[in-house]
């Protein structure tokens, strides 16, 4: 009786068995709206985002996909590799998504521009995990991952017919 109280009191702040796992996740939740409320006025929104990721990156942090700790990893496997909490992370990102798009106005212009912004810190963290997977350390790997958040950025602010004329 004693542990279904305890089970009972554990789903009260982990409504389900995939939140209980992800929290650290869940704590990053609505973070990029708050980058964008908390910054200084002269910073721009995309700014601001740009610097939080690269700071996230110089620090390691999980988020950011560039920490190789063997307890990030194995959680980062068991995250891409079981449905259900790929999922949950999939609703995590909408809603980080939904809180960013409220920050910069709400209307169709913001959500498209808070949908690109976490599509690219997802497709960032991903290719980033996937580095290390490989077998990288995340010192081998942070060159080319600042490299490629700043060219994701500047991809964001300057549109993709820029991107592509560059490329040709």
């Amino acid at each position: 009786m004693n542990g279904s109280r305890q089970g009972a009191t554990l789903f009260r702040y982990f409504p389900t068995k995939e939140d209980l796992i992800l929290h650290r996740i869940a704590d990053h939740q609505g973070e990029a709206a708050r980058v964008v409320r908390d910054r200084q006025p002269e910073i721009s929104p995309l700014t601001a985002l740009h610097r939080h990721f690269r700071s996230g990156l110089d620090s390691r942090d999980p988020v950011t996909g560039l920490n190789d700790h063997p307890v990030v990893m194995a959680f980062h496997r068991l995250v891409f590799t079981t449905p259900s909490l790929a999922a949950r992370v999939t609703q995590y990102m909408l809603d980080n998504e939904e809180s960013l798009a409220e920050v910069l106005r709400g209307d169709i212009t913001a959500r498209l521009q808070a949908a690109q912004v976490i599509a690219v810190q997802r497709v960032l963290a991903r290719t980033n995990w996937q580095r290390l997977v490989a077998g990288q350390t995340a010192d081998e790997v942070y060159p080319e991952a600042v490299a490629d958040a700043d060219r994701a950025f500047a991809l964001l602010q300057t549109g993709f017919r820029d991107a592509t004329d560059a490329d040709s």
